[in-house]
């Protein structure tokens, strides 16, 4: 079992930024790849993020390439999500997962487990 609990989330106007991060319990965390989900209201849970168990893989969906970061931080048990150039469209509930493999993959239905979620609204 892994515990995943997120944190960050906010308030924020257009072009400002937020950090997200994640903190895990329970079973061995570096065993785990990770992912960032969103989900905002009305729509599907979408994949925004995912690295890989050593950082070496990162993954991005094109709807974020080059404004969010992922990272992670095997020592501390936790991943992060770096979010710059926000728009009112990241608007969403943002949800981390973990998934017992190497690789991240983008489909929800391949995660064991899930945080709670923390919301994020970005204002025009």
């Amino acid at each position: 079992q892994v515990q995943l609990v997120e944190s960050g989330g906010g308030l924020v106007q257009a072009g400002g930024s937020l950090r997200l991060s994640c903190a895990a319990s329970g079973r061995t965390f570096s065993n785990y790849a990770m992912g960032w989900f969103r989900q905002a209201p009305g729509k599907e849970r979408e994949f925004v993020a995912g690295i890989g168990r050593s950082s070496g893989s990162r993954y991005y969906a094109d709807s974020v390439k080059g404004r969010f970061t992922i990272s992670r931080d095997n020592a501390k048990n936790t991943v992060a999500l770096q979010m710059n150039s926000l728009k009112p469209e990241d608007t969403a509930v943002y949800y981390c997962a973990a998934e017992n493999t190497f690789i991240p993959s983008v489909a929800t239905k391949e995660y064991d487990y899930w945080g709670q979620g923390t919301q994020v609204t970005v204002s025009s």
